[in-house]
């Protein structure tokens, strides 16, 4: 006759513990510093493969993701904000390929670190917060000095009566183009073209606003369910570290505005 199994006490904690440890849901982020480089998705496919390999290694699922064209340096980035929102509100863990992808500044880093979001780079993901500061740290000295290499190799270029910019590369290459009479627009085609040039922005900015709208409304609701007015919103969303697309503190104005382009974006999308 078998004897049954004894329970170990303490176990249902452990299994609590390594739940906390590996997270079953992902929030994935992912940037790159240049239009051309997010249209060519050369530098995405390789954050991607990280993310995925790191997700797969955990036995996680990734929920959701946000895909940002911004220089490291700028902490402006609506995506990321909507990513930390989105992550809080699921409790999920935010994951990048490479810490420089997050960040390349240490003030910024920190701010994260204290937001209460769970995040792991999967170049680094055993690395503490002593470990992401000074990385941050590393990082931010290499994007100064890479700027002031630029800087300085652009001013000896010019020294030398080099032309810069694009009219400057097709002069230097003794190739100056001059559009012909026949293509220079009159003054009722720049107008029109002006315009045309606004409109496209306008949807461009429209696109970012809906973004992250959609990805904060999921947040807003459940509060709005705990029964908190449109102020007790605002101050619960500041209280959690999460800011607005321009990155200033929430007023019940602009979580009113949240929730209505979250709701006309799913209208659009119809």
């Amino acid at each position: 006759m078998t004897t049954p199994r004894k329970r170990v006490a303490g176990t249902g904690a452990k299994e609590g513990a390594r739940d906390r440890a590996h997270p079953r849901k992902i929030v994935a982020y992912y940037r790159v510093s240049t239009r051309r480089q997010g249209e060519s998705g050369l530098g995405l496919a390789a954050q991607k493969r990280a993310v995925e390999a790191y997700t797969s290694s955990i036995k996680a699922r990734i929920v959701a993701s946000y895909r940002e064209v911004e220089s490291g340096r700028k902490a402006k980035r609506p995506q990321l904000t909507a990513a930390l929102a989105d992550a809080k509100a699921q409790g999920a863990r935010l994951v990048v390929a490479k810490l420089d992808r997050l960040a390349r500044n240490v003030a910024f880093t920190a701010a994260l670190l204290d937001s209460g979001v769970d995040f792991v780079a999967c170049d680094q993901p055993q690395a503490n917060r002593l470990t992401i500061h000074i990385l941050a740290a590393v990082a931010e000295d290499e994007a100064r000095r890479i700027s002031e290499r630029t800087k300085t190799a652009l001013a000896e270029a010019k020294r030398r009566g080099k032309r810069i910019g694009w009219w400057g590369h097709q002069a230097n290459r003794r190739k100056r183009i001059v559009p012909p009479r026949s293509r220079r627009l009159s003054p009722e085609q720049a107008r029109r073209s002006i315009q045309r040039r606004n409109l496209a922005n306008g949807k461009v900015n429209q696109r970012r606003a809906d973004t992250f709208a959609l990805g904060l409304q999921r947040t807003i609701r459940a509060l709005q369910g705990k029964g908190l007015d449109l102020r007790r919103i605002a101050a619960e969303l500041n209280r959690q570290k999460i800011r607005t697309s321009t990155g200033k503190r929430w007023t019940w104005a602009n979580v009113s505005r949240v929730d209505i382009q979250a709701r006309a974006a799913k209208q659009r999308k119809k």
